[in-house]
């Protein structure tokens, strides 16, 4: 062993034997026509607040985020236009499905949020729902610049002439 250089043992973390299975986030829902209508530029994961019954709701069958998007009210960032379905078995418990739902992230990112969106074409848009690692739900948000009706016209031009490529590769090597 080399002087003054500690040595590294690589230890396996506790429960993590041979067997243990890895977790990876699981979609709840993927916002598709984000992409299209806006050009991301920075994306950032955030909790969101739910109650129980919302949770397993989720559980049980997936909400819908297209139509949604974010805005900043007294510091605060909320969702806003979100369907959670109410939770089968939920009876009383069960909330406004359309509710405004507060979204957890720090000040300081809420706060460069917030000054970025007081910029005109600028929008904060939901981007997918999904469990993470620890079975929390999280949302990512990207801010987005608006796109003209021709960047929409010329990114499907550019992915129609991938996929010909593509093709034309794939008839080639047959």
């Amino acid at each position: 062993m080399a002087k003054g250089r500690p040595s590294v043992v690589a230890q396996p973390k506790a429960g993590g034997g041979q067997g243990a299975r890895v977790r990876q986030k699981r979609t709840i829902a993927h916002n598709r026509a984000a992409r299209h209508n806006y050009e991301i530029e920075e994306t950032w994961e955030a909790g969101i607040e739910l109650t129980g019954t919302e949770v397993k709701s989720i559980r049980e069958r997936p909400c819908q985020i297209s139509d949604s998007f974010c805005i900043v009210r007294g510091g605060e960032l909320f969702l806003v236009g979100v369907h959670i379905h109410p939770y089968s078995n939920g009876g009383v418990w069960n909330v406004d499905p359309d509710r405004r739902r507060r979204l957890l992230m720090h000040r300081r990112q809420i706060d460069a949020i917030d000054q970025r969106m007081k910029t005109k074409g600028v929008a904060l848009v939901p981007l997918e729902l999904y469990f993470d690692e620890r079975n929390r739900v999280k949302l990512r948000v990207g801010m987005g610049r608006g796109k003209k009706l021709y960047d929409k016209r010329r990114d499907m031009a550019k992915r129609d002439t991938e996929r010909e490529v593509q093709r034309a590769l794939k008839a080639r090597v047959r």
